[in-house]
């Protein structure tokens, strides 16, 4: 019996071209480091730690409340309790947001401009696409995290002096295990947003419009926050998100507690590899029109 297929020609390529070569990570960084959101998130979250300052040179000493002593309350006891309440008060909502813009504002953009088609017809290898776009959102997103105690820690020297890590419930960090405990939470702070960034990134490559992706994900979060806040559902609660997102507090102890965090990781990175998942096999088969 003979066959009516016919032998599949090889597709042809421009001399030189390698698929892995296309989009470098550098080029990338360079284009979204330029754009003015970045920069003005930037400022923001270095300007935070000037805005504490000035509240509390004009509002006096932060003093505890019933005789109850919390984190804010040791905020001007050195430089390491300013940069470690600056995190506090921007954990569960301010760094939402660069790691929503930064993840959102990535696909969809292209999508915005009308350049996503260009790129792909360049030709960038949609898998190769994605994880350039992912790779700076994630890695602007740390760094984002970063800055904030970093500066929050230089203001506070400057302004309180460099000294050990004051614990509301007692003791002190000498400041060298003080500097080694915030490397921890800045770590953690960053893992447990991986849901926003993934929640981000999936619906950046669902829309074409980079504000509805950036919104949507800070609006899932909030939701998740508000549903963390619903007590009467018990144990229901282990498996959100938000529910663990100050567990690094237990950090920041003598005899730090690594349960709640490992808890609260396994969540977060588990939320986040099924979005990613989603966000690429979804792209892998959508047809691009913008």
């Amino acid at each position: 019996m003979s066959t009516l297929t016919e032998p599949v020609e090889p597709v042809e390529v421009a001399p030189g071209y390698r698929a892995g070569r296309t989009l470098p990570l550098r080029v990338e960084l360079v284009r979204q480091l330029k754009r003015r959101r970045t920069l003005i998130m930037g400022g923001v979250l270095a300007v935070l730690p000037f805005v504490l300052l000035v509240a509390f040179a004009i509002g006096g000493e932060p003093s505890g409340r019933d005789g109850r002593v919390t984190l804010m309350d040791t905020a001007t006891a050195s430089g390491a309790n300013f940069a470690a309440v600056n995190l506090f008060v921007s954990a569960g909502f301010l760094l939402v947001i660069p790691v929503a813009l930064f993840c959102g504002d990535t696909v969809a953009s292209e999508a915005g401009w009308s350049s996503l088609r260009y790129l792909l017809a360049a030709p960038v290898p949609r898998t190769r696409l994605l994880l350039s776009k992912l790779a700076v959102g994630l890695g602007l997103s740390l760094a984002a995290m970063v800055l904030l105690p970093v500066v929050a820690l230089a203001v506070g020297t400057a302004a309180y002096g460099w000294g050990p890590l004051q614990i509301p419930t007692g003791g002190a960090l000498d400041p060298g295990t003080a500097a080694q405990r915030l490397v921890v939470v800045v770590g953690y702070v960053f893992v447990s947003q991986l849901v926003t960034a993934g929640l981000a990134f999936w619906l950046s490559t669902r829309t074409d419009a980079p504000l509805g992706a950036v919104g949507g994900a800070v609006g899932l979060t909030i939701v998740g926050n508000v549903l963390d806040a619903v007590t009467a559902l018990g144990h229901w609660r282990d498996f959100l998100p938000a529910h663990w997102q100050f567990a690094w507090a237990d950090a920041v102890q003598p005899d730090p507690e690594w349960s709640g965090m490992v808890q609260g990781a396994t969540v977060s990175v588990t939320y986040a590899v099924v979005l990613f998942a989603l966000a690429f096999r979804g792209f892998a088969r959508k047809d691009i029109v913008s």
